[in-house]
């Protein structure tokens, strides 16, 4: 999945699918490191463990599967008070595409598809 700002391209992968030169700079945007993915495999050039879901959240959301609004609007405002990390992930954007690692098996309703959201919402 790709979204494109007026300069920024950002993607999304899961850490399972294969790595690509496509990827541009890969940052892991789980506070977990994937299950059974080497760090080789991974090929991880940044792990921003705080840009996650706190654990809380993310505990809360295993609960609360069906409540995606609810999970958004929490996460929204998690992400809110980590402007260091928000802010550089958009400056890496700005030079190049980015492409955001994550583990879940949901492939659109998950934290990295949130997280590219309010990035573009916030550019």
């Amino acid at each position: 999945m790709i979204i494109q700002g007026d300069m920024m391209v950002i993607k999304i992968k899961r850490a399972y699918d294969e790595a690509s030169k496509d990827d541009g700079y890969r940052i892991l945007v789980e506070r977990l490191w994937p299950r059974g993915v080497t760090k080789e495999r991974a090929a991880i050039d940044l792990w921003l463990k705080d840009v996650a879901p706190s654990t809380e959240l993310r505990k809360w959301f295993h609960q609360n599967m069906d409540d995606w609004q609810e999970f958004r609007k929490r996460y929204w405002q998690e992400l809110a008070n980590k402007k260091d990390d928000v802010d550089l992930i958009k400056k890496k954007a700005e030079t190049g595409t980015v492409t955001f690692i994550y583990s879940a098996r949901e492939r659109e309703h998950n934290a990295a598809t949130e997280l590219k959201a309010y990035i573009k919402r916030h550019a």
